[in-house]
């Protein structure tokens, strides 16, 4: 079986990586990000803990503009799509019609803030966030490959949380 930990929206400038997170990550067969570290620090410090494929999102710094926009990921015989917005919609159409154009069994993305997982005729999946939810729980993916399938589920890394303020400071402080 291969494990797989799925994260987005870190969002993390001078501040370290949750231990829970760091945990989890050290386990894990590969490391997927959906975007925004915001970081070069942040972006080095998951990459030192294991085998690491990303991609660059809206909130990234220049440094870290050296990572594709979507990238897609066969990992013995599935494909994983990896994008930071899979749609500018609301709901998941434009999630699902990324997945298909991307040709992949699997989509994970981020920006939301929030963890979703949608089954249907791909697999839809957003970790959330495990330093700035939004309306949930800190939150990673797991992902797991075993004879050519694949299931995920959310792993919630704390109580939920209201973050907007620490969120907006953030920003401003980036600026």
């Amino acid at each position: 079986m291969t494990r797989i930990i799925a994260i987005s929206d870190t969002h993390l400038v001078e501040e370290e990586l949750p231990r829970a997170l760091v945990d989890l990550a050290k386990g894990a067969d590969l490391l997927l990000h959906s975007g925004d570290f915001v970081s070069l620090k942040a972006y080095r410090a998951l990459a030192d803990l294991g085998r690491l494929e990303a991609v660059r999102g809206n909130a990234d710094h220049p440094q870290l503009w050296f990572l594709p926009e979507r990238q897609i990921i066969d990992i013995k015989g599935v494909k994983i799509g990896l994008v930071h917005m899979a749609s500018h919609a609301s709901g998941l159409l434009g999630a699902e019609m990324m997945a298909r154009e991307m040709d992949v069994q699997v989509l994970v993305f981020g920006h939301l803030h929030r963890p979703l997982v949608e089954r249907g005729e791909r697999l839809l999946i957003c970790p959330g966030s495990p330093t700035q939810p939004r309306m949930s729980a800190p939150s990673v993916a797991e992902l797991d490959i075993e004879d050519g399938g694949i299931s995920g589920k959310i792993i919630s890394l704390g109580g939920p949380t209201c973050n907007y303020l620490k969120y907006a400071q953030s920003l401003a402080e980036r600026d």
